[in-house]
């Protein structure tokens, strides 16, 4: 039952050329960057990668595309990343974009084993009815189209079927988990990585801290053992980095804080 591995390096080392990916992470925010580090470092390449985002041009999974490590994404918003964009429209990338929903339940539904679902999202428009860009030439002409998918009508409803995903690892960050593969995640670093790692066939979980069974309340775990197969401590002290820092003056920020007390 123990799953720890000593190192990133170790837990990805059998991830070869090729291989599936879902990644965990919104925005910035949980994205398991040791074990990305780890894998780019092995140098694989024609990776077909499932994560809500791509990172940005230097952090996240960004540091695999600007290598041109990723051939295929598969994600739902892609606007932070200026290579993403110029690889995508230059035809050096393939790109599926999916409703944000629909891909968190495709996940979900992948590590469920359902093997597709009907939804509302994306009916009466490419999504459904085909057409949407994957891939270009080099020349800007579409190279590869979305394909049209089922609708069916369910009480007066016409709704879209979904097919589930599954991918060959699972890459997740977590705040703590214990040697059975439980996890905590933080706050909004639990969107995503749930799913991504209940998609992996082979889950690895990078964890902040690292504790012994029977220390994590079972009410605090997020994500059950099941679906973790390896699990390797990177400690507290790791670089995380905020995609838009919002702030505003203290002035402005007490001001407001004294109207609502009034």
């Amino acid at each position: 039952m123990d799953k720890t591995y000593g190192s990133p390096q170790d837990a990805v080392d059998d991830i070869g050329d090729g291989a599936s990916l879902a990644v965990g992470g919104f925005g910035l925010c949980g994205n398991p960057m040791q074990l990305i580090d780890a894998i780019h470092a092995k140098g694989v390449s024609g990776l077909s990668v499932v994560s809500n985002n791509c990172g940005v041009d230097d952090w996240g999974l960004g540091i695999l595309l600007a290598d041109k490590r990723i051939a295929k994404m598969t994600s739902s918003y892609v606007g932070e990343n200026k290579e993403f964009a110029r690889q995508f429209l230059s035809g050096e990338l393939e790109v599926e974009l999916t409703p944000q929903g629909t891909l968190a339940e495709k996940l979900r539904a992948g590590g469920c084993g359902i093997a597709a679902f009907f939804t509302l999202a994306g009916v009466g428009t490419q999504v459904a009815e085909g057409g949407l860009p994957q891939k270009y030439n080099t020349d800007g002409s579409v190279a590869k189209a979305s394909e049209p998918k089922e609708t069916r009508e369910i009480n007066g409803t016409t709704y879209v079927l979904e097919e589930s995903i599954t991918t060959d690892f699972g890459l997740v960050h977590a705040l703590k988990g214990d040697t059975h593969g439980n996890l905590v995640f933080d706050r909004s670093a639990r969107n995503f990585n749930p799913l991504a790692a209940m998609a992996g066939r082979i889950t690895i979980a990078q964890v902040e801290e690292l504790v012994q069974p029977g220390e994590l309340d079972p009410d605090e775990i997020h994500l059950p053992g099941v679906y973790v197969q390896r699990i390797v401590a990177v400690g507290k002290d790791i670089e995380k980095r905020i995609e838009k820092r919002t702030v505003q003056p203290r002035e402005s920020y007490e001001a407001q804080r004294e109207k609502l007390e009034a």
